[in-house]
């Protein structure tokens, strides 16, 4: 592979020397940093292209076409892909801030409908140089392309731990305004590594339309799930149960506390809050199961509207416990979720109403890429010797799916 780039860049210096092709350097570039990619890959993998070694722990997959802004042009990078898992250039900075810029100035375009002049003074302002209609007309026809692919790409591997959500953008549709769902899947895989895989907007937060979601994640190649995160909405709940057979179901802990507190006078929402508190301090499922009964006892004859939610939430409230201990924290509510629910509807709360599905799918789908790229190179979500607990677990001590309709 060495040689191959050698003789690739010095094709180029021969063109420029005897041509002076000004393209020289913004064509170097690209080969210079194609081939830092395929070596970054190469290393990650343990072998070259081609090449049997017992190193190897993947393979490649092909490549996916990104362009990438520099003082020299914009290049053409050809990014290797993986058969399983996903790479991300280290060179490439998530978020490059010229490249956001210029994202969410389209964006707002599309959105407001913004005149092209209007276009070209707001991208001055960031230092800039100002792009015609075709060009705008072409950046926002490739955002929408590559958020397709991004929003119905296959999913590899297995994904223990599944986190749903939804938050309600509001939007113009057959001449009204409305809020409606949008939905986002969050998953963890085999190693560790944190994912968004897959979003999508509907008319509301029903059954069906949560099947449908789960059904084309599924068709994706989402499997391997084990435990579901999400609150109690009958829909969801109705939909997990149908699609995601075997997998153990978590209720949101946050959710159900401010469930089970709306039950209790004011007065003493904060003694009842701490005395609950004490089932999720126990080390272990069956001791906070202990607790559980004996806070009910305790607390029946003063509060029993909430100690009978309590009491029947057992099961879907201490599924978490059944999965190592390392990841309890984040695993027992959908918590993990809110900042990524935050700055989604930080950005939307921007724009107010947007026009159409397409305009919120099109600012999403950028967002949750862009946040999806930061967590390919950040750190692990969970520890790869925590994960391999998961496989560990005896299928009997989950919370069934089943329970969920009991």
């Amino acid at each position: 592979m060495a040689t191959n780039n050698r003789m690739a860049l010095l094709e180029q210096l021969s063109k420029y020397v005897v041509e002076k092709d000004k393209d020289f350097l913004k064509e170097a570039l690209t080969l210079l940093i194609n081939a830092l990619m395929d070596a970054e890959v190469t290393s990650i993998i343990g072998a070259e292209k081609y090449e049997r070694n017992n190193n190897r722990n993947n393979y490649r997959n092909g490549y996916r076409l990104r362009e990438w802004d520099t003082r020299v042009g914009t290049l053409q990078l050809s990014i290797p892909k993986l058969r399983h898992g996903s790479y991300f250039p280290s060179l490439l900075e998530p978020r490059k801030m010229s490249e956001k810029a210029l994202l969410n100035v389209v964006q707002e375009a599309y959105v407001h409908g913004v005149s092209t002049r209007k276009v070209d003074e707001l991208v001055e302002a960031l230092g800039m140089k100002g792009i015609d209609k075709s060009e705008v007309s072409r950046i926002s026809k490739q955002l929408d392309e590559f958020v397709e692919e991004f929003k119905n790409r296959r999913l590899e591997g297995e994904y223990p731990y599944l986190w749903l959500d939804a938050t309600f953008p509001k939007v113009r549709e057959g001449g009204r305004v409305c809020s409606m769902a949008l939905v986002i899947a969050v998953g963890v895989n085999q190693q560790g590594e944190r994912e968004i895989l897959g979003f999508d907007v509907g008319m509301s937060e029903d059954g069906a339309f949560w099947e449908e979601f789960l059904r084309r994640l599924v068709a994706r190649g989402l499997k391997g799930v084990r435990l579901v995160i999400s609150d109690a909405h009958e829909g969801l709940k109705a939909a997990i149960k149908k699609i995601l057979t075997g997998s153990a179901w978590q209720r949101c802990r946050v959710h159900f506390m401010r469930n089970v507190l709306s039950q209790v006078p004011k007065h003493y929402q904060g003694m009842v809050s701490s005395i609950i508190r004490t089932i999720f301090a126990q080390n272990d499922q069956e001791s906070a199961r202990e607790q559980l009964r004996h806070v009910v006892d305790e607390l029946k004859n003063r509060f029993p509207k909430a100690m009978k939610i309590l009491e029947e939430a057992e099961e879907e409230i201490l599924a978490y416990m059944a999965f190592p201990r390392e990841h309890w924290a984040q695993i027992h509510s959908t918590n993990p979720l809110e900042r990524l629910n935050r700055e989604i509807r930080r950005r939307t709360d921007v724009v107010c109403i947007f026009p159409n599905r397409e305009a919120v799918t099109r600012l999403v789908g950028a967002m949750l890429m862009e946040q999806n790229d930061e967590w390919k190179v950040g750190r692990r979500y969970f520890s790869l010797e925590s994960m391999s607990k998961i496989t560990s677990i005896n299928e009997f001590t989950l919370t069934p799916v089943a329970l969920l309709h009991k």
